[in-house]
């Protein structure tokens, strides 16, 4: 008799690797409700999640998906007029960091609020992430400057770097007029985490008189893919649910408070002001000024503690 159960094979589960992209292009966009539609239908369509912004400017965005995922939508986004040769930055991740999908259109692509700030037309020359570490190796005279915020310099930043002490990027027009204006005539680099806010800030600057400036190409996301981490000291935050990555792109172990949304270091959380899903030494008396004016999320219970 012919036996009509057969062994069962063992198949090992197929894993696909989850690849987060950023991107930014300044570039005059038009139909942005079409294009807008467009892509939302097809990000929904292919399971993509995460946050594209259109504005007359240009576009910037940050997804995740798997790789297939991410290579129809590109085709897509790379037919739009003046994004051809968009060059998204990537990074590996196990989850899916963002919890849906958005595609809005906004003002600008990133807000900065001073008009006559066009970095399509007036871009700042850029510098590459390797010719960065090359000047910082030689000791060449640079000035760095970080123009991001207060509380993602905190989680880590350039060594030396200056610090404008802003909790908001429309804040910077301000703490340029309080540098120093030998600066003016000095070699200045400045850097943020993808590029985006050294386009407009840069264009700014020039704008008030400084001569020698350059923008760290692809920012401090791309100098760790590119160069490593050195002349870093820390991690870098980043604004989806991994909250910071280590200078080989990894996701590290730094949570958002609950109640202020302050990115928080394991060692913030160790701090004795720290109450899991309460407060952190940040807001236990208040909330600070900038952010944290939204509450969060509850994040996953730090490794630490588990």
């Amino acid at each position: 008799m012919v036996s009509l159960f057969l062994p069962l094979r063992k198949y090992s589960p197929i894993v696909l690797q989850i690849i987060n992209l950023s991107c930014y292009r300044f570039t005059p966009l038009d139909h942005l409700e079409d294009w807008k539609a467009t892509l939302k239908s097809r990000c929904l369509e292919l399971g993509i999640k995460g946050l594209i912004l259109l504005a007359t400017e240009g576009i910037n965005f940050s997804i995740s998906g798997t790789r297939p995922q991410l290579d129809s939508l590109l085709q897509l986004i790379r037919s739009i007029p003046g994004l051809t040769e968009i060059s998204p930055k990537e990074s590996p991740g196990s989850t899916q960091p963002f919890q849906r999908l958005l595609v809005k259109i906004k003002k600008e692509i990133v807000r900065f609020g001073v008009s006559g700030v066009d970095p399509a037309l007036h871009p700042a020359p850029k510098i590459s992430p390797t010719q960065l570490k090359q000047w910082l190796d030689d000791k060449h005279p640079i000035t760095l400057l970080d123009v991001r915020n207060q509380y993602e310099i905190r989680m880590g930043t350039f060594q030396g770097a200056i610090d404008p002490n802003i909790s908001n990027f429309r804040d910077f027009p301000q703490a340029v007029h309080k540098l120093d204006p030998s600066l003016k005539t000095q070699p200045l680099v400045m850097f943020c985490t993808g590029g985006i806010r050294c386009e407009k800030a840069g264009a700014f600057m020039e704008m008030q008189g400084f001569k020698n400036i350059f923008q760290l190409d692809g920012g401090i996301l791309k100098y760790f893919e590119e160069a490593g981490g050195a002349h870093y000291q820390g991690e870098c935050f980043v604004f989806d649910e991994r909250v910071g990555v280590d200078t080989k792109l990894q996701e590290t172990d730094s949570v958002l408070c609950y109640n202020c949304e302050m990115p928080l270091l394991a060692s913030d959380i160790a701090h004795p002001h720290y109450t899991y899903e309460k407060s952190c030494h940040h807001c236990f008396h208040g909330k600070p000024q900038g952010r944290g004016n939204t509450k969060a999320t509850c994040p996953p219970t730090p490794p630490s503690l588990t």
